[in-house]
């Protein structure tokens, strides 16, 4: 008889309001493997993967974890099993260190007892003299009272070093989180749970945030927990994760399993099939650009960065009605920095921007977004989206003082018959997937959140779209949907600036690629003109000499 490590039979779960995030769902998961979970956005893997976890609780079920049926209350009930999971939003205190970070929920004091028991023996096998392990165990223990010494922290730091390096993971114990990049922040979520001696590994979307080095990083790192015989369950909605890394893949489809299949007998494009429940086509379909007047002039622009330093230096393009322009580069060269710049979210040092004529450098968003910009911005639940309004209060974001949808003295109130119209228009035309108008923004799954930006913004009938990773995180379905929008956008007239750290989106897309290093634009190519080994060259700093002024060509 087969032993599973993780074995989910009959799972069902309805939140309230009525939505039913999974369906009886049967899911049997074989030690040492990599197993992908696929499906779009709002398909029920993560709520799925959250009642593994101990997060939510099934509303009917059985759950089996090493031939052990049991009943998780909350996450620690989970751990205690050997299971952990790395959230797609960080579960992270940016003002703590990596130390206090990774042992928070640990300081009990049989915690600290098995710990200091732990490196007491190791003190004892490494040099011999039990008796100096038995002193240092008794001068640990005796400061339990009064919560962790330092040398308790010192005992965790060595730890953590030890399990950064030896799965690859390097990472400062003393730093603190706040003054990481995302993907060694993502590198601080895995140590915390192997840090707890987790055997069965659940990453929810981990390349959704990070750049296309740390996804090769990454995928050096599951790939010696492969070797290592844990067993890895991987919650994505791309394809080439479960293409390069899993031994089979499963994939729900609203709230239920509709296939497993082993990954040496599938495709891309029949999983994605499984995924959507249609054929998706992958090239975008676009006719050539009708190149129209400039609409957005750049000229020598400077902009600081949140610690004051100068992340965009000297950066002038143009973009016209009627065409994408793309800016293509590796995060953190300054793109983010100019679409705030431009967007009246940071105020530029220095330099020009124009848009139809007028110089919108250092205004305020309302008069930036009057003078007809409209703006995706690159995170949607922070700049885009109040995730504690509901659906309609979202779509009316920053237009909701005009005419159309205020009533009474001076238009002063605010016409809720109205906003409600038009946002059951938006919700039909932008294929949004809703239980209520009334849902708060906080209960869609990412693509719909995204496509309720795009909707809002679009609507606006603008003259300039930012578009900043318009698609990230989004599954092959919503990817397809956003990137047809943006080309009808393009085809009546708008100028697009897209902002993409995904060089296939950027290869589809624009019309004029412009290469972003170190705050500089350094080339600028059309798709025709170059390739993507040259892009990519380009992205990393070789082989090329600033040449801003080519974006004003």
């Amino acid at each position: 008889m087969t032993i599973y490590a993780v074995e989910l039979e009959g799972i069902s779960k309805t939140f309230p309001g009525g939505v039913q995030a999974n369906r009886d769902v049967t899911l049997r998961i074989e030690k040492g493997e990599v197993h992908g979970l696929l499906g779009e956005n709002g398909a029920g893997k993560s709520t799925l993967m959250n009642i593994l976890y101990g997060l939510l609780q099934k509303d009917s079920g059985r759950i089996v974890i090493n031939g052990e049926e049991v009943e998780l209350q909350s996450p620690q009930d989970a751990i205690v099993r050997g299971v952990g999971m790395v959230h797609q939003h960080f579960k992270l205190i940016p003002t703590l260190t990596v130390t206090e970070n990774v042992i928070l929920g640990l300081e009990s004091t049989s915690q600290v007892l098995d710990i200091t028991a732990k490196k007491a023996s190791e003190m004892a096998d490494e040099t011999g003299r039990f008796e100096s392990a038995l002193r240092a165990l008794g001068r640990r223990v005796s400061g339990l009272m009064g919560g962790l010494r330092r040398t308790d922290y010192r005992s965790a730091e060595d730890r953590i070093r030890r399990i950064a390096e030896e799965n690859g993971l390097a990472v400062d114990p003393r730093a603190e989180v706040a003054d990481l990049s995302v993907g060694l922040q993502q590198r601080v979520e895995i140590i915390k749970t192997l840090y707890r001696n987790a055997d069965i590994l659940i990453l929810d979307e981990p390349t959704s945030v990070l750049t296309p080095h740390e996804v090769d990083e990454l995928f050096e790192t599951l790939e010696g927990f492969r070797k290592a015989g844990k067993t890895i369950i991987l919650i994505t909605h791309k394809l080439r994760e479960p293409m390069a890394l899993c031994d089979r893949i499963s994939v729900l489809r609203d709230g239920e399993l509709v296939g497993t299949v082993n990954r040496e007998e599938t495709s891309a494009q029949q999983l994605a099939e499984l995924m959507v429940g249609r054929p998706v086509v992958f090239r975008v379909s676009k006719g050539p650009a009708s190149i129209g007047n400039v609409v957005l002039v750049v000229k020598d622009l400077k902009v600081a960065d949140s610690r004051g330093l100068t992340t965009v230096r000297g950066v002038s393009l143009e973009v016209h009605a009627g065409e994408i322009f793309g800016i293509a580069g590796v995060e953190g060269n300054g793109q983010t920095e100019l679409v705030e710049a431009i967007s009246g979210l940071r105020k530029p040092l220095a330099g020009q921007i124009l848009v139809s004529g007028r110089d919108i450098a250092g205004r305020n968003v309302r008069s930036i977004r009057e003078a007809g910009v409209s703006h995706i911005p690159e995170d949607r639940q922070a700049r885009g989206l109040v995730m504690g309004y509901n659906v309609e209060e979202n779509l009316v974001l920053g237009k909701h003082h005009v005419t159309s949808f205020t009533s009474g003295p001076g238009g002063l109130l605010i016409d809720r018959a109205s906003i409600s119209e038009a946002s059951k228009k938006l919700v039909k035309d932008f294929s949004i997937k809703i239980a209520s108008p009334k849902s708060r923004a906080s209960t869609l799954s990412g693509g719909n959140q995204q496509k309720l930006i795009v909707a809002r913004e679009l609507s606006l009938d603008p003259h300039l779209v930012l578009a900043a990773q318009p698609t990230r995180g989004l599954d092959v379905g919503a990817t397809e949907y956003i990137h047809n929008v943006l080309i009808r956008m393009r085809d009546a007239g708008a100028a697009l600036l897209l902002v993409t750290a995904d060089l296939d989106e950027v290869w589809s897309l624009a019309d004029r690629i412009g290469v972003i290093f170190d705050g500089r634009i350094v080339a600028v190519k059309t798709p025709d003109e170059t390739n993507m080994n040259e892009l990519g060259l380009l992205m990393a700093g070789h082989g090329a000499e600033t040449v801003s002024e080519e974006a004003s060509n």
